[in-house]
């Protein structure tokens, strides 16, 4: 079966919780991962102002026509098209372009070379590997003294690029496309924060530093930062589309995990191998049995499990094959007060959801285990 053919239930992602902070392009990825099976929650982390409305952005267009730049250098697509598009709004179009095909025009990517195309220009170069890096190391190489660089920003600082340039001796006009700013309701943002804290996310993705940096704020504003970054450091997969949009964690001492393209396909595909590759899988009472963060694979059929039922599941299987004490248990559900009968409610949901009653044991008077295969047991 192939990947537009494969069922959503039968993906790599089936029974994993992904949080999304992406503002631009959240449909993309929220469909590609719910291709691939997983459960998606979305929460906006920022929302963008309009080009037209900023102010810092028609000065500086001014300032960069007044007095013409020697050098460019374009980050993004999206932000090189709105620069280009807000100009003719603001009735500079063409003297903008006059300035800028008298420069040197560098291209990170790709995508940024058809959008410089697009608007009747052309690139001197741009790098293979689509990295800030290797401009800087170019331009640094070549020499900067005394020359006048315009750089497309892309919502967040460049850490270390803008300042390497004016150490070198460049003079550096930084070009804001577009302006970050928090959502207007934060009230999807703090669920996201909060399922990152109770076991509802199994990988947090992020598409810009300052979505990341938005996320680690508000955590931060809550009271919450401390259980955030051991949520990240153990439970949840950080998920960077490129070593940029890592940088608010790094400083943090959150690792990331990063594709080597960075786009948001194989984003998604690093998702599919590294979720999988985290989950447990135990032999139990003759089955295979996978544990993922919201269901579990019995004998490879996903088996959708309530969260009640996966918080007692997670507590039996940190030791298999062991007795858990009712109590222990009790206080592993998620707000189930101090009555021992909430455990029986909720194993007795749990068994039927797996569709295999004799995986979990009952021992009298002592409490539950998950009835690892002898085997297993002895080695």
């Amino acid at each position: 079966m192939d990947d537009n053919q494969q069922r959503p239930q039968d993906g790599p992602l089936a029974g994993f919780t992904v949080g999304v902070t992406a503002a631009r392009r959240a449909d993309e990825l929220c469909a590609l991962l719910r291709r691939r099976g997983a459960a998606v929650l979305h929460a906006p982390a920022l929302r963008i102002v309009p080009l037209a409305d900023d102010a810092e952005l028609l000065a500086t267009t001014r300032e960069l026509i007044e007095l013409a730049p020697d050098i460019v250098v374009a980050t993004t697509a999206i932000g090189f098209r709105g620069w280009i598009e807000a100009a003719e709004g603001w009735g500079l179009g063409e003297d903008l372009l006059d300035r800028l095909r008298g420069a040197r025009l560098l291209a990170r990517g790709p995508k940024v070379k058809g959008a410089m195309r697009a608007a009747g220009l052309t690139e001197e170069w741009s790098p293979g590997s689509e990295s800030l890096a290797e401009v800087q190391e170019r331009l640094l190489a070549e020499g900067v003294e005394g020359r006048r660089i315009a750089v497309q920003l892309h919502g967040e600082p460049l850490p270390g690029f803008v300042e390497a340039l004016r150490e070198g001796g460049a003079e550096v006009i930084g070009v804001p496309v577009y302006r970050w700013m928090p959502p207007q309701d934060l009230a999807p943002l703090d669920r996201l924060i909060d399922a990152a804290l109770t076991h509802g996310l199994d990988a947090l993705a992020f598409t810009s530093a300052p979505a990341a940096a938005s996320v680690l704020s508000r955590a931060e504003k809550r009271g919450l930062l401390p259980g955030l970054l051991a949520a990240l450091d153990h439970d949840v997969l950080p998920a960077c589309v490129g070593p940029v949009t890592a940088l608010p964690l790094k400083a943090r001492g959150v690792g990331t995990v990063q594709p080597e393209r960075f786009r948001l396909g194989p984003l998604v595909q690093l998702l599919c191998r590294e979720l999988p590759g985290r989950a447990r899988t135990l032999p139990v009472a003759g089955h295979d049995v996978e544990i993922r963060g919201h269901a579990v694979l019995v004998d490879g059929t996903l088996r959708p499990v309530p969260p009640a039922g996966m918080a007692l599941l997670r507590a039996l299987s940190r030791r298999p094959g062991w007795v858990v004490a009712r109590a222990e248990l009790l206080r592993a559900l998620p707000g189930s007060g101090r009555d021992e009968h909430a455990v029986e409610t909720a194993m007795a949901r749990l068994r039927t959801a797996l569709g295999a009653p004799r995986l979990i044991q009952t021992v009298v008077k002592r409490g539950y285990r998950l009835a690892l295969d002898p085997a297993a047991e002895s080695a």
